[in-house]
């Protein structure tokens, strides 16, 4: 595992867990994580840092779905799962420290 696939997993967990969507990520290099209460049968695959980048930087629903789009990001498994998370993280406000903090952490070398 890459240290930014290992800051990026941490990431993703810190942002998603307060949304109690099961829901499993995997990174560019094979790195996956969980959250949630149990496995939803749902995987986000980002195929690049750089995809993961940009979506983090500016994560609106547009933006995910033209790296979808793209090529850049998969969804595997139930779509239906995929649309609850993405209600979801639609309503979701991480506080501005809390936003700077976790970009900071990935773009430390």
């Amino acid at each position: 595992m890459d240290a930014l696939a290992a800051r990026a997993a941490g990431v993703l967990a810190q942002v998603f867990l307060p949304l109690d969507v099961p829901i499993a990520f995997r990174l560019w290099d094979g790195t996956t994580t969980r959250v949630g209460p149990d496995d939803g049968g749902l995987t986000i695959v980002f195929h690049s840092r750089r995809a993961f980048r940009r979506l983090l930087l500016r994560p609106t629903s547009l933006r995910f779905g033209e790296a979808f789009i793209a090529g850049e990001v998969d969804i595997e498994g139930d779509v239906f799962a995929a649309a609850v998370a993405g209600n979801r993280l639609e309503q979701l406000r991480l506080p501005l420290g809390t936003r700077l903090a976790l970009i900071a952490s990935l773009l430390r070398p």
